[in-house]
């Protein structure tokens, strides 16, 4: 019985060590810096979020954190980096649209699952787009636009990132609810088709907010109305697509993540410590001036919403027949 009594108290003590041990663990983090992988180059507009987040991310966990930008393959090679990271906290991925959304729908050949290889923290972002017209295109508005293309079917032109991009699928988007043929012309990058845009050779862009406005605010295009539901505080002036065509939407969805199997209590810890960022006046701030709206919410919702744009955008492609090519 002796025997029997000082095991009990053994086990006893052995499992308090062990509790306290894992709670001195998680008191601990981070004890050294956490690394957000940007999966897109240094100075990109996801580079730039992160940048904005990063200092007082980092305070709000109680620690530092650094951008580590790992780019290549539309954004698989520092996701997959992510994928195969620990699931202690100290690998975290800044995914968007294009990565999680995007490549999935254009069946892109990825070393990962976008579901079951990581860990949905919350949505920390979403940058709406522009459509942008020369000054020399006659339509005032999106409805006039519309009504010019439907009279011109074939004859009238949009310019894109790129095969695949969301700039084609917003564009796409546009086309298959209004009912237009208007003729595809790729660049590498809506950069390099504002001047042509400008010129009037190319017809419409569907550019980002925080790249396409400076050129109306300049005066070189029009601006014709916004790819969100309903007016946005990011460019207030701008009516909604929506407006014309009941339910269009499309924006750039910025979301934080972990690698697969990341502990319940540390995810928490990382979802608070991230809308508390996004509370912030100072970061709420930068990112408007970035043209980017500070969204905060749970795990759960950040996984439905990339379930629901993944299958609107795979609508899209399947439909419109899209492809990287």
């Amino acid at each position: 019985m002796q025997r029997r009594h000082l095991l009990s108290q053994s086990a006893a003590l052995l499992t308090t060590g062990l509790s306290a041990s894992g709670a001195w663990a998680q008191a601990a983090y981070p004890h050294k810096p956490v690394r957000l992988v940007v999966p897109f180059p240094a100075g990109g507009a996801t580079d730039l979020f992160a940048r904005a987040l990063s200092q007082k991310l980092g305070e709000r966990l109680g620690g530092s954190l650094v951008i580590e930008n790992r780019p290549g393959a539309g954004g698989a090679i520092g996701s997959d980096l992510v994928a195969k990271a620990a699931p202690d906290g100290y690998t975290l991925l800044l995914a968007t649209s294009s990565t999680h959304s995007i490549g999935p729908a254009l069946g892109a050949r990825l070393p990962y699952d976008t579901v079951r290889d990581f860990s949905p923290i919350a949505q920390v972002g979403n940058a709406p787009s522009v459509m942008l017209v020369p000054n020399s295109s006659p339509a005032r508005n999106v409805k006039e636009w519309i009504e010019l293309a439907r009279k011109n079917p074939g004859k009238l032109n949009y310019a894109s990132s790129g095969n695949g991009t969301i700039v084609q699928l917003t564009t796409e988007l546009f086309k298959a609810q209004a009912g237009l043929f208007i003729v595809h012309i790729p660049y590498k990058g809506t950069a390099l088709a504002i001047p042509d845009l400008v010129s009037g050779k190319l017809d419409v862009l569907f550019d980002s907010l925080p790249t396409g406005m400076p050129h109306v605010r300049d005066g070189r295009l029009r601006a014709l109305g916004i790819t969100t539901l309903k007016r946005s505080p990011l460019a207030p002036e701008l009516p909604p697509i929506a407006d014309v065509l009941p339910g269009y939407e499309s924006t750039t969805w910025f979301g934080l993540y972990g690698p697969k199997g990341l502990p319940p209590e540390l995810l928490q810890r990382i979802n608070t410590a991230a809308g508390q960022t996004l509370a912030d006046p100072e970061v709420k701030d930068k990112l408007q001036r970035m043209g980017i709206e500070a969204i905060t919410g749970t795990p759960q919702q950040l996984a439905a919403m990339v379930a629901a744009d993944t299958a609107k955008w795979k609508k899209i492609i399947v439909e419109r027949r899209i492809s990287t090519e």
